[in-house]
């Protein structure tokens, strides 16, 4: 089994402009290489690792791509393209489609002051282009809130697949309303069979990132594996974010012991099966993480 973690950033204020990156993110508000995740990869036995954008721009995700040219275990990239712009959009996917790294995009819908954007006509058009492409879409939400809008993004673009990041940010440490709410909410979302979601990121609605216990975030895992089942989740350590959380170590073992009553093959679809089909990673650079790895 190849370990594949689905959601990890790398970040250089040096080379792309990241607006959320400030001192309230110390002591993260430097460079974040990859380098300098691969020992917590390696002792916990992740073979092989998906970079996701963490800023909208081009900028960004040209350092994916140099990262993952220069690191045989990085394996995709989920990029950035101005879905808002559909003539722009189709001719960055043109250029970024030449890598075989490149298998999705996002972009921080979290940051944006409209909270409908993701619905505009424009951004509807480029999300059209990457189901045609073939692309995923990672959904980032800020709040339980914004995952309102995926049962009619998948109804609008229905070969589109989605990927729910961090399982919609559930109400970890919250009160049993919070949880009622978002469960109905990720339901719907799971209703469409393409849509999928990200087991990582699990971290205390409010307070301190390192505030959290498995048996907080135990239910909503249960719930997720209830309502998506294996085959359409995915493991996430969310390194660097993770750091400020208890430590990378501490979220993978964690993940582990929440997986531990699944049995074999549902623990491997979760620990990278599901990944590598719902991103289409290329089975060399899968063969080259691995062997990278060991």
């Amino acid at each position: 089994m190849t370990v594949v973690d689905a959601h990890l950033h790398v970040w250089d204020p040096g080379v792309a402009a990241y607006d959320w990156l400030g001192p309230a993110m110390s002591p993260l508000d430097r460079a974040m290489r990859f380098p300098e995740a691969r020992p917590s990869l390696r002792s916990a036995g992740v073979d092989a690792a998906v970079l996701v954008q963490a800023a909208d721009n081009d900028a960004d995700t040209d350092l994916m791509l140099a990262t993952a040219a220069a690191h045989p275990e990085v394996v995709g990239v989920v990029a950035w393209v101005p879905l808002d712009d559909p003539a722009r959009a189709r001719a960055r996917l043109t250029a970024l489609r030449g890598d075989p790294h490149v298998v999705g995009v996002r972009t921080l819908l979290h940051e944006r002051s409209d909270p409908d954007w993701i619905l505009g006509p424009d951004t509807g058009a480029g999300l059209a282009l990457l189901a045609e492409a073939g692309l995923t879409f990672d959904y980032p939400t800020g709040s339980p809130a914004a995952l309102r809008h995926l049962p009619e993004l998948a109804a609008r673009h229905p070969g589109l697949r989605l990927v729910v990041d961090h399982l919609g940010k559930p109400p970890v440490g919250g009160g049993r309303e919070d949880r009622a709410e978002w469960r109905r909410l990720i339901a719907a979302a799971a209703r469409h069979p393409g849509t999928h979601a990200k087991i990582s990121g699990l971290y205390p609605a409010s307070g301190p990132l390192d505030a959290w216990t498995t048996a907080e975030v135990r239910p909503f895992v249960e719930d997720a594996l209830e309502l998506f089942g294996p085959e359409r989740l995915m493991y996430g350590g969310d390194w660097p974010i993770s750091l400020s959380a208890g430590g990378y170590a501490r979220t993978w073992e964690s993940v582990c012991e929440l997986l531990a009553p699944l049995a074999p093959d549902d623990r491997a679809a979760v620990l990278g099966g599901t990944a590598a089909r719902v991103y289409r990673l290329d089975p060399a650079l899968l063969d080259a993480a691995h062997r990278a790895a060991v």
